[in-house]
């Protein structure tokens, strides 16, 4: 198993900011050269976008990368929920205005991966090639999400829903570990509002595209973890049937194959966007 490197002084460094129509201020940060192609990411619920620096470097030989944070995490503003997978779509289509981005190659994990389906499905013109990592078109009932929500609006703090997080993210080998990696991450959503996890939760409690994935045009890789206890491997293979055309790539990871095994997943993500 192959582990990235993870840098969190980045996280001060380059991010620049837009105001959304509705006036919340996100964050992003764009790196590699004006000349190449833009390839966008969005990351995990309770994460930032330093969830992405190992896949920095690689990534930035070929494409200009941009990234952002959603709202209510990182360094974007928190308003009150809840939030809508149309509300989070228009916010990547609003931050492309703002730059003058015509169309990206789209890379999304779980509630990333949630996002890029409605930007296929809704906003087709904007997106070039597509993938969809460790995400669901469908994660119901609603009644579940319904009492996460209240829980962790009345937290105290989010120690314990971090310790879940950690446990649904990593194989134990890596929690036991005490790896630094896994450390950073935990710190990551300690740093995240509980106001932003409840605001998308409600989105992901009200999404089904179960259908309208099927609407999706652009080319699209799927990629789904055989050992992903959040995002099951039969919703990746459920999503690739759904989707016209997609490949499925099946990882022996759990809920972030970015972090447990980025050689993998990189070559993956590069060898399908740079393919004719």
């Amino acid at each position: 198993m192959m582990t990235m490197t993870f840098n969190e002084t980045n996280r001060t460094n380059g991010l620049s900011f837009f105001t959304t129509g509705d006036g919340v201020r996100i964050a992003y940060r764009v790196d590699g050269a004006a000349d190449k192609p833009v390839l966008m990411l969005a990351n995990s619920i309770a994460t930032s976008m330093n969830m992405w620096e190992g896949q920095i470097e690689a990534f930035g030989e070929h494409f200009r990368v941009l990234r952002y944070d959603y709202r209510g995490h990182g360094d974007s503003d928190t308003p009150a929920g809840p939030y809508s997978f149309d509300r989070l779509g228009r916010d990547v289509i609003e931050l492309l205005d703002s730059l003058r981005i015509d169309r990206v190659h789209f890379l999304g994990l779980s509630l990333g991966g949630a996002v890029g389906q409605w930007l296929g499905i809704h906003a087709p013109e904007r997106i070039s090639r597509l993938i969809l990592s460790n995400t669901s078109s469908y994660l119901g009932p609603a009644e579940q999400w319904d009492g996460l929500i209240a829980s962790v609006l009345q937290a105290e703090n989010l120690n314990g829903f971090a310790d879940t997080f950690i446990k649904n993210w990593f194989p134990s080998n890596m929690i036991d570990s005490k790896s630094g990696i896994v450390a950073a991450f935990h710190r990551m959503v300690l740093a995240t509002r509980a106001e932003g996890i409840g605001g998308s939760w409600a989105a992901i409690r009200d999404m089904d595209m179960r259908r309208t994935a099927a609407l999706i045009s652009s080319p699209t890789l799927v990629i789904a973890g055989q050992n992903d206890t959040v995002t099951l491997p039969s919703h990746g293979e459920s999503l690739a049937e759904t989707v016209p055309h997609a490949r499925l790539l099946m990882l022996p990871a759990v809920h972030l194959p970015n972090v447990e095994f980025p050689d993998a997943f990189e070559s993956a993500v590069l060898d399908f966007l740079l393919s004719e």
